[in-house]
């Protein structure tokens, strides 16, 4: 058969599949994750009861499973459908707690090394981000080391997120993954201290830096000196490396509405506190801290000032004595300026400890070698994460990220361009930035019928009288039966209605796009799929977007056979032509016209 000239006509119809098809979209819970986790897949596993299978599509994506089930601030179930058609989002993050717990076995963890490239990279900072790309770079052969100036391993998830939401031994069993991958790791090693900067540069090919934002805020307002102020890092480190605090009062006041003031209200109660008050200058409907950790808060006995700036710290001898606060009036001028105005009568909280969650900065740990921006983060590429001195990359909050997954997320982004760049290749070579990360998905499909509005499973949370006062877990997690139900709750989202409606489709992809892309790319198809189609016209039918199938499946059969002589191409059909042939012959064929042959 000579090759085959489609018509524009085909073309066009199958350009119009390939652009519109949706079939390889993700759903709206993988395409929000920043490590593009397979949320539907793994809640899906679950629901079949098959543990097992679950943790291990997780770990093709993360290995903080447990970690990432306990503290993740999820933005998977807030793009989940359950979610924005509902307000009832999938306990995705619980979920993958869950698998973890059940079936994570460090026995199938996958150890896999390339073969010894020669290159050294190090890596200063043994958080999420500097973690994950210590584990991209290492499976890629490179020699890999991270160096922390804690003597812990977690970054902020150690020192930063308490321990009654993140037991330390969760930590420490999931990273263990890094030294049996063969990642060096030297703790209590302190850049600018123990090794500068520079000396990184000359020991090593490449240098990221990943050591987070660990420096605290505290807003100058009068008082602010006083003797009893902490910023919510050194206040949450103390506590999270000793479970006292050499600070702390009886009356502690907690300035901030984010998920860090929360865990510092918190942690109040762990270490003595009698009085735990909140205050932040975004009321109780617009706190940026997570719906989970308000409930908890409040729960716990946190009494919240939401809606009220602070003043002045008011001191007596030098140490704080109160906080006087006032309701806000708006946070922001006309202009859209950071600009708090208030109104109203002013009060005074009787507290002793005056805690500033209200921001962290980052370190410089390059004395000034690389410029700077907002906060002290480092200036990169916001594409491959590169800075202004070749071979040092920056990864996670130290460039801008705020929440575990983006850390991670970073720390991969900023190993992809290395990896590019030691195999000497354009940073950008073989990459799609839009999806590494956070993306919006086309997927554009009505809900099944008969979809039921089911509520959302949360885990089993201890009393909160008993549980504040202990460093304990809050929430011990799902059973096995609630584990189960809340997993049948996913709708499953995909579309390859098609797919559902035509079984003759599934033998040549997974979707039109996916089975019209050669033709569309290089102008071929397989004839088999076009003399397979029954024109039936059902794919189209059901299709969301009325893509028309039949008529490239069915109308290409012209192509086939002008191509072929005018004959089909399917070596089957030669007993059709037979059949058509003999057909019109005067030996099989009776006639009868005025007496004649009969």
């Amino acid at each position: 058969m000579d090759r085959v000239k489609f018509s524009d006509a085909i073309l066009e119809s199958a350009q119009m599949v390939t652009g519109d098809c949706m079939g390889l979209e993700q759903a709206f819970c993988v395409a929000a994750c920043p490590m593009n986790t397979d949320a539907i897949g793994y809640v899906n596993l679950i629901a079949e009861g098959k543990n097992e299978e679950a943790i291990d599509l997780i770990r093709e994506k993360l290995f903080l499973p447990n970690t990432l089930g306990r503290i993740c601030a999820h933005p998977c179930e807030e793009n989940c459908r359950r979610n924005t058609e509902y307000n009832q989002p999938i306990s995705i993050a619980a979920l993958k707690r869950y698998a973890a717990e059940k079936a994570d076995d460090e026995k199938r963890w996958d150890l896999s090394v390339k073969d010894n490239t020669g290159k050294k990279v190090v890596i200063v900072g043994a958080g999420p981000a500097g973690a994950q790309s210590a584990i991209d770079l290492r499976r890629e052969g490179h020699a890999v080391t991270i160096i922390e100036k804690l003597n812990v391993l977690g970054g902020m998830m150690r020192v930063g997120i308490p321990e009654y939401r993140l037991p330390r031994d969760v930590i420490d069993f999931e990273y263990s993954y890094l030294t049996k991958l063969g990642i060096e790791i030297k703790l209590g090693v302190e850049v600018g201290v123990d090794v500068s900067f520079e000396d990184l540069r000359n020991d090593y090919d490449i240098v990221i830096l990943a050591h987070g934002a660990h420096v605290g805020s505290i807003i100058p307002i009068p008082g602010h000196k006083s003797k009893g102020v902490i910023s919510a890092q050194e206040y949450l480190k103390e506590i999270s490396l000793t479970r006292k605090s050499t600070i702390a009062g009886k009356r502690i006041a907690v300035i901030g509405g984010g998920d860090v003031a929360m865990d510092c209200a918190r942690s109040s109660w762990r270490v003595g506190a009698e009085t735990v008050y909140q205050c932040s200058l975004e009321n109780m409907d617009n706190l940026p801290a997570s719906k989970e950790e308000i409930e908890e808060s409040l729960e716990e006995g946190v009494i919240f000032n939401a809606g009220y700036g602070p003043l002045e710290i008011i001191e007596e001898n030098g140490k704080v004595k109160g906080l006087l606060i006032q309701k806000v009036a708006s946070i922001f001028d006309t202009e859209g300026n950071f600009n708090p105005k208030y109104e109203g009568e002013k009060i005074i909280l009787d507290v002793d400890t005056v805690v500033f969650a209200t921001g962290q900065l980052v370190e410089d740990i390059t004395k000034g070698s690389l410029p700077r921006e907002r906060a002290g983060r480092y200036t990169v590429d916001s594409k491959t994460l590169e800075t202004s001195i070749e071979g040092v990359f920056v990864a996670g909050d130290a460039a801008g990220t705020n929440i575990v997954i983006e850390a991670m997320s970073h720390g991969r982004k900023a190993a992809l361009s290395i990896k590019n760049l030691l195999n000497a290749k354009p940073l950008d070579y073989g990459r799609d930035f839009e999806k590494e990360g956070s993306y919006k998905t086309k997927l554009d499909i009505p809900l099944p019928e008969g979809i039921e509005n089911l509520p959302r499973l949360s885990g089993n949370f201890r009393e909160p009288e008993i549980r504040k006062r202990d460093f304990l877990e809050c929430d011990t997690g799902f059973t096995d039966e609630q584990a189960l139900k809340e997993a049948s709750r996913c709708l499953e989202c995909e579309c390859k209605f098609c797919m559902q409606e035509c079984v003759m489709m599934n033998d040549f992809g997974d979707c039109p796009k996916d089975i019209l892309d050669k033709l569309v790319i290089d102008g071929e198809m397989d004839p088999l799929l076009a003399y397979s189609c029954n024109g039936c016209d059902n794919c189209t039918i059901v299709c969301p977007k009325e893509l028309p199938l039949k008529k490239i499946f069915v109308g290409s059969r012209k192509d086939f056979v002008a191509a072929n002589n005018g004959k089909s191409p399917i070596p089957g059909h030669k007993v059709i032509n037979m059949h058509q042939l003999l057909g019109f012959s005067w030996l099989f064929t009776t006639k009868r016209k005025k007496g004649g042959r009969k």
